[in-house]
């Protein structure tokens, strides 16, 4: 305290003479009319461009929170159009013939719903990429359930616990996707076995088929985990091999797993339903 005040009694005339100043100008402002308006303007800009910063930090600390919220909307929108889908497809095997009746019915209990997470942690430069999600068996997460992302396919979860989930990637050896060419519903499978996190193969296309560049590769739906019609990617490449019965095609892949946040777990409701089925039939299930 004595060295406080040691140091104001060193500066003494200093603060005397910003008193002064600051009492002069209050003066001259308070007795001229355009110093006093010039005043009052520079105080606004100051004060309002102090508030308009501090708006953007609170709105930048805030943006986790309208993510997550986003998350949640898009997931109930994406439920709803995979729901108009199914219905469009019952529609044009004549499950549902009346026009009217269709515009106007409820779409009914979803087969697929969806519940967004945010990604942990994510690899993308391993030969068996994996994810970790911070959602659980608390949030309804089950191994074996899809991951999806509004741009496509990112694999499907391995193993969960109480809050959290690993998902094998699409960038992983062992993973391989039903799908079909959008444009004439040839079947294939996705592999990735081109060591780019961009890309990856599509099998099993005949040469009988026309493929070209830039077609659409989409999930078939097949073994359930899927909702039919996802896009995985587009084609980039194709090429004949001349020892060879089918296309060897490159597709870029829809997702970049390089900047993957939230994702979304679909579940298939009817998907234990089919397992049983399945095996009672002795049929093993390959495509994931």
């Amino acid at each position: 305290m004595r060295k406080l005040f040691i140091f104001i009694f060193r500066i003494r005339a200093f603060l005397v003479f910003l008193l002064l100043e600051g009492f002069s100008l209050y003066l001259l402002y308070r007795s001229n009319a355009y110093h006093n308006a010039a005043f009052y303007q520079s105080s606004n800009y100051y004060v309002g461009r102090v508030l308009e910063i501090q708006s953007e930090v609170a709105n930048y600390f805030n943006l986790t929170e309208v993510n997550e919220h986003l998350a949640q909307e898009n997931a109930s929108l994406r439920m709803q159009l995979t729901q108009l889908q199914e219905r469009q497809q019952n529609d044009s095997l004549g499950g549902v013939k009346d026009s009217l009746f269709v515009a106007t019915d409820s779409l009914g209990p979803a087969v697929f719903t969806y519940r967004p997470a945010r990604v942990t942690s994510n690899s993308v430069r391993g030969l068996n990429n994996h994810l970790a999600l911070n959602m659980g068996s608390d949030a309804g997460i089950q191994p074996g359930m899809g991951v999806l992302t509004a741009n496509g396919v990112v694999g499907r979860v391995k193993a969960v616990s109480k809050h959290y989930a690993t998902v094998t990637s699409l960038l992983h050896s062992q993973t391989l996707i039903s799908v079909k060419l959008k444009r004439n519903k040839s079947l294939g499978s996705i592999r990735w076995d081109t060591e780019n996190p961009e890309t990856a193969s599509l099998h099993y296309i005949p040469l009988s088929e026309k493929v070209f560049k830039g077609d659409s590769v989409v999930t078939s739906g097949a073994g359930g985990i899927y909702p039919p019609g996802i896009l995985v990617g587009r084609v980039v490449s194709v090429r004949k091999e001349l020892d060879k019965s089918f296309y060897t095609i490159v597709v870029r892949l829809g997702v970049d797993f390089e900047k993957l946040s939230y994702v979304y777990v679909v579940e298939n409701k009817r998907k234990p339903e089919l397992d049983s089925l399945m095996i009672r039939s002795g049929i093993t299930e390959e495509n994931e």
